[in-house]
């Protein structure tokens, strides 16, 4: 599904170099490295503040913390996503309250947002799926009009940029109160190991984070709130320092390879390619596609990609509202349609810089045999 090893060969001897900078500084922790991606992070990012962490989901987690949330508070999220974005509302002892998504983009719904809203309702939490920002200026109005928070979970879609209908622009993640990301290894931007960031241009929220994240102090050995130890370390932030200035042509790369996969499959009528918003450029973290013809097995034709040595994945078979530990009664069977259609029907293609056309050729003829 990605190829990572050729993108480090690219970059290898700078990276290697900044690697072997910090082993020889010994500066392991909230070293040079650190501070230096951390600004670089914000010029790009066009962004007051960049307060790295450990990964992604810590990324929201400190969050919701920083915000100050309560135990009972609810948090809207879409049921559509990965495990992370209604754990760390869990683990809080606040409710996750799941909403169905935009059958086109898959993203957070905000008509669905708006009917679930309450009294006891502090923040929304859209998912930036696949690569491209959810519809920020109607989550935005439906936020002001309740006085709640927003973070966004732009763990996919680093680099996209939000067209606001007032003719602004702004990244993925600056949108909100508070972004939080990851840079695991497979993501648009990721490093060597784990980890992750949150973006903010709130002052006082930025404070309050970067104290949350390093133990709840403000200076060392002085806790003025509950926090936790969440680190990027030095040599993650080296190789993330290294990838930055790549990340547009990492992300353009991605493009032009959904370019080409559209351009294929895009007339077939078994099958649904992405659809692009008009509201967000698209970074394409995953390729999904959606089944519309129901006497396709999903499970069947990804077993003959396998047997073709193509890998394919599916993101998500199981919703969040259907996962053990998240099970609701207020969430029914077809209380979700829209994403009860999706866990049933996507399936992900190969997507990453590396993608030659020759492996795409291979890749799409195979799919248009099979369905023949």
């Amino acid at each position: 599904m990605v190829d990572l090893q050729t993108q480090y060969q690219k970059i290898k001897p700078q990276v290697d170099e900044a690697m072997n900078r910090v082993v020889d500084s010994a500066a392991f922790i909230n070293g040079p490295e650190v501070k230096s991606f951390q600004a670089e992070l914000e010029d790009y990012l066009a962004v007051q503040h960049v307060i790295p962490c450990a990964n992604g989901t810590d990324a929201l987690q400190i969050a919701m913390m920083g915000l100050g949330l309560k135990p009972g508070d609810e948090v809207i999220t879409a049921t559509f996503t990965y495990v992370a974005t209604a754990e760390v509302i869990a683990l809080l002892q606040l409710k996750p309250v799941l909403v169905d998504v935009d059958p086109e983009t898959y993203t957070l719904d905000p008509e669905k947002v708006r009917e679930a809203v309450t009294p006891r309702t502090k923040a929304i939490v859209p998912v930036h799926l696949f690569g491209q920002c959810a519809d920020m200026d109607a989550l935005r109005a439906i936020a002001r009009e309740h006085h709640l928070h927003i973070v966004e979970d732009t763990a996919q879609a680093i680099g996209a940029d939000f067209y606001a209908r007032n003719g602004e622009v702004g990244k993925a993640g600056t949108l909100g109160d508070v972004g939080a990301t990851s840079f695991f290894p497979s993501k648009n931007l990721g490093c060597y190991g784990d980890g992750g960031a949150l973006f903010t241009n709130d002052d006082e929220l930025a404070a309050k984070i970067r104290m949350v994240a390093n133990h709840g102090q403000s200076r060392r050995y002085y806790h003025d709130r509950v926090g936790v130890n969440s680190r990027l370390d030095s040599l993650q932030a080296a190789v993330l320092r290294q990838k930055l200035p790549h990340l547009d042509a990492y992300n353009a790369a991605r493009r032009k390879a959904a370019d080409f996969y559209d351009q294929a499959l895009g007339d077939l009528p078994q099958l649904q390619t992405p659809v692009r918003s008009s509201l967000s450029s698209h970074v394409f973290h995953q390729y999904t596609l959606r089944i519309k013809d129901e006497t396709i097995n999903r499970d069947e034709l990804i077993a003959y990609l396998k047997e073709k040595e193509i890998p394919a994945m599916i993101y998500y078979p199981v919703a969040l509202h259907m996962q053990k530990a998240y099970r609701d009664e207020r969430y029914d069977p077809g209380h979700f349609p829209v994403t009860e259609r999706l866990v049933d029907t996507v399936f992900s293609l190969p997507m990453h810089t590396e993608l030659s056309q020759d492996q795409q050729a291979y890749i799409t003829e195979t799919i248009i045999n099979y369905l023949k």
